[in-house]
């Protein structure tokens, strides 16, 4: 474990340098084919690196967040649009986050006046690509209840300071939660033997989503300490999604979703409506476009993990998905023109359903042939108290009383909240940013 632990450092220190590149020829090179020579050999760079990664953990976040998520920005940079171009005057600290990292910057858009002039683009997602769109003289901005994908900012029209504040609480609860349930799910393996294969399988799905929603909202954490940034949510409650539009487009993976509809989605429809292909069809055709990179990516994710030959099955996995979307897609404009959808007690069910099948499939087959789950189980046995020194357990246990008293005085809260319609103020905040004894 220390020699991949070496090799880690070394993989990031070499991220960083070719990131510290990138960002100097920001500077010197002018978008297009200039700039995207120069960025092409660092994009390979980067398919080559998490090759010198084994672990799961660490191999993997490493693969998904240089060899996906930051090769992707920076062919989006080389062109002038993405999060890389978003801020010309972007630190070097920032820009590198920016790149690697599953982080999007909220758009804290001021409030304007009624009786201003300046043209607002009320659609986030319109301008997240580096380059913003202005809005057709003839559609006056008007004033909406719930402007379209508002949601996943976390951002409150009518009352915004209250509405974090409780979104705060809202979402330490939430963590807390599902770190008991993650813990839960831990103590279960040990009983995989006596498991139906499909309740482990089950078991796998939460355990993963778990995993990804943490390691996220850790990154997330060190970006807005470190940097000050105000990051969005990357996972929005998937186990509530009514439909696969909802579960892939508001709910699973933000960031990936966001990146995809940038570099690939956008671009395809953009360019068939170019070519004369009907304007009601190309959208369809862009979203099973992206749903085919996406198959692609993830095989690739699937070979850094496991090192064997593709079987294309985590493709076909995607290629279904994509397919069985734009059919939905089809029977909500053609068919249910009216409005009319399935009640959430029977679309949520169907949805999350189809997700779980389908992935005992197509998906996890190839993830558990490579034996993913037993290299990770034997990465968690490495970090048990008997390979610890004594200091690091201490410090371990000072982190499990402080998130164990900030769970429970959570619940109290809420139950207070819920029961007596009483406010209570937090007990605990943030004690790990104390800059003195007294501030502490």
């Amino acid at each position: 474990m220390e020699g991949e632990i070496y090799n880690f450092i070394k993989v990031w220190l070499s991220v960083f340098v070719c990131l510290s590149y990138c960002y100097t020829i920001s500077k010197k090179v002018y978008k297009g084919l200039s700039r995207l020579l120069c960025v092409l050999p660092i994009v390979c760079l980067f398919l080559f690196l998490p090759l010198d990664l084994h672990s799961i953990h660490l191999g993997g976040t490493t693969a998904f967040f240089i060899a996906w998520l930051a090769n992707f920005k920076l062919l989006l940079f080389a062109f002038g649009k993405g999060p890389l171009c978003s801020d010309p005057s972007i630190s070097l600290g920032r820009f590198v986050a920016l790149a690697c990292l599953p982080i999007k910057i909220q758009q804290n858009t001021p409030s304007k006046p009624q009786n201003t002039s300046s043209k607002v683009n009320p659609f986030p997602l319109e301008s997240q690509n580096g380059h913003s769109k202005e809005n057709p003289p003839q559609k006056p901005i008007e004033k909406l209840k719930n402007p379209p994908m508002a949601h996943l900012n976390g951002q409150n029209k009518e009352n915004p300071t209250s509405k974090k504040t409780q979104e705060g609480h809202i979402s330490l609860l939430n963590y807390a939660v599902k770190g008991v349930l993650l813990a839960i799910l831990a103590c279960l393996y040990d009983y995989s033997d006596r498991m139906h294969p499909k309740v482990l399988l089950i078991l796998y799905c939460f355990h993963i989503y778990f995993l990804l929603e943490f390691i996220l909202a850790i990154v997330a954490t060190l970006a807005r300490v470190l940097l000050g940034m105000e990051l969005e949510p990357q996972f929005n409650e998937p186990y509530l999604s009514t439909s696969l539009q909802d579960f892939w487009g508001k709910r699973w993976n933000l960031m990936v979703t966001n990146m995809l509809r940038i570099t690939v989605y956008n671009p395809t429809r953009h360019a068939l409506v170019t070519r004369g292909v009907n304007k009601k069809w190309a959208p369809l055709i862009a979203v099973f476009a992206t749903f085919i990179v996406s198959g692609f990516m993830h095989e690739l994710i699937f070979y850094y993990l496991g090192r064997v030959s593709p079987t294309w099955e985590v493709t076909w996995f995607f290629l279904l998905h994509g397919l069985c979307l734009v059919v939905e897609l089809v029977l909500k404009t053609e068919v249910f023109t009216g409005g009319w959808r399935w009640p959430r007690l029977i679309s949520g069910p169907l949805a999350i359903g189809f997700v779980f099948v389908t992935s005992f499939w197509l998906f996890f087959p190839p993830f558990l042939r490579f034996k993913a789950d037993v290299r990770a189980f034997e990465e968690y046995a490495l970090i048990v108290s008997d390979h610890m020194h004594p200091k690091v357990l201490l410090i371990l246990y000072s982190f499990h009383i402080y998130f164990l008293l900030e769970f429970i005085l959570a619940i109290v809260a809420t139950l207070a909240r819920v029961l007596l319609g009483m406010e209570l103020e937090p007990q605990f905040n943030k004690p790990y940013l104390s800059t003195s004894l007294q501030d502490f």
